[in-house]
């Protein structure tokens, strides 16, 4: 987030817009740790003096803002901090009637995200209060604020989630693409709990790796099932996706929620600052079946591991659909950034000749869409694509383009594919 000029002004009148900032959308607690802000309700409420919560919002221009609280209270009197970048305003919420309760006007210097953190003061009562919004007021009626405007489509969740990002890869359309090979590197520090940075996506799923807690991260390979269902119980056993195989420590299961299918994972410490290779195979049966099978592995030590071979019924094809994606699955951590360097692409075809991928088309998900959430952005950097996303940093960049990077033909993978483990 790039700095923005806050000067205290002199109360002001006679705003032409004014903005609702509901919590439940655009509030995270930023300390002690990351999590959760709002109840059901969305309604943020707290009892420690050493909580923060941050709220966002942003700005297309310069402006000078009135601040307020909505529907602040507490059973007992108490004092709140509001910080907005170097100015600190106190406020006092002397009664339990949910009501308005003015903070102060701001001046903003540029566009941008600006972050507004609220923590406790002094409290004589179990809890600092209640508040469910925060309140904006512009003379200017030209400004416009971006912000989860509201829960429909249960945008509270996708919003604190974050937008998500993908690249879709450019290949070759007269080739049957039988192999997909490709390497992330995520540079140290932009690894936080609930970053999925997927590799090799294809029309019918997805392999990559994730962070799953501060202590736990995974490989994950999954394949849909063609019924289409949030249930995994529900799909008829002729539409299910079989397990052919998996690799030493890997589980497989079935999965739902996103649609419905077969999963496996690897608990794998990969770390931040190393380079990992993702390899799929994707095979066509003649029985109206395709095979789908992911290999993973530490591209320093040359290591390859089988995480798992799926059946996928009523599917005849080889690879389609190529395309990485990065995504953060924890409304906790969705006030974070988080950075993967996507390079390396390459298809294989089914006569064994190596296609190196150049160009990518970027894109984003509704909540980027939206206008929900703008901190998103991908290109090319240092000879390989980036996607970066989350920390409600300023610098996004168009969707809908496309980005190429140099071609580095010495890079071309060498792999003898009879060789790649096929533990069973």
């Amino acid at each position: 987030m790039k700095s923005l000029l806050i000067i205290l002004c002199t109360i002001a009148s006679g705003f032409a817009g004014e903005w609702s900032i509901p919590l439940a959308g655009n509030a995270f607690r930023s300390e002690p740790e990351p999590g959760t802000a709002t109840n059901r309700q969305g309604n943020l409420t707290w009892s420690k003096p050493e909580e923060v919560y941050s709220i966002y919002f942003h700005l297309d221009r310069a402006t000078t803002l009135e601040v307020a609280l909505g529907d602040a209270t507490a059973t007992a009197p108490a004092t709140w901090k509001i910080e907005i970048k170097d100015q600190v305003f106190e406020v006092k919420i002397d009664g339990a009637e949910p009501k308005e309760r003015a903070v102060g006007v701001v001046k903003v210097a540029g566009a941008g995200y600006l972050r507004v953190d609220l923590s406790g003061l002094k409290k004589t009562g179990d809890a600092f209060g209640q508040v469910s919004n925060l309140i904006v007021r512009s003379k200017d009626k030209e400004v416009k604020l971006h912000y989860v405007k509201s829960n429909e489509g249960n945008m509270f969740y996708w919003g604190r989630r974050g937008p998500s990002v993908h690249l879709k890869y450019a290949v070759p359309k007269d080739k049957s693409i039988e192999w997909a090979y490709s390497e992330i590197t995520v540079p140290k520090g932009e690894d936080p709990i609930g970053s999925y940075f997927m590799a090799n996506g294809f029309g019918q799923g997805y392999f990559g790796f994730q962070v799953k807690s501060s202590t736990e991260r995974w490989v994950l390979f999954s394949v849909w099932s063609p019924f289409s269902t949030n249930n995994p119980k529900a799909v008829p056993e002729k539409d299910r996706v079989t397990t052919l195989g998996k690799g030493k420590d890997v589980s497989a299961q079935k999965f739902g929620g996103e649609g419905s299918g077969g999963q496996s994972f690897l608990k794998y410490p990969w770390q931040a600052g190393k380079t990992y290779r993702f390899l799929t195979r994707v095979q066509p049966n003649e029985d109206n079946t395709t095979d789908y099978t992911a290999w993973f592995g530490d591209k320093e030590s040359d290591e390859w591991r089988l995480i798992a071979s799926f059946r996928r019924p009523r599917t005849k094809t080889h690879l389609t659909g190529f395309h990485s994606f990065l995504e953060n699955f924890s409304v906790s951590f969705g006030a974070k950034q988080r950075l993967g360097r996507y390079g390396n692409q390459w298809v294989c075809d089914t006569e064994g000749t190596w296609h190196e991928i150049t160009r990518a088309r970027f894109t984003a998900d509704a909540t980027a869409r939206g206008g929900h959430r703008l901190d998103y952005a991908g290109g090319t950097r240092d000879g390989v694509f980036f996607m970066k996303n989350g920390g409600f940093f300023d610098n996004r960049v168009k969707f809908d383009q496309w980005f190429e990077k140099p071609s580095n033909p010495q890079n071309k993978p060498v792999i003898d594919f009879k060789e790649l483990p096929q533990e069973k």
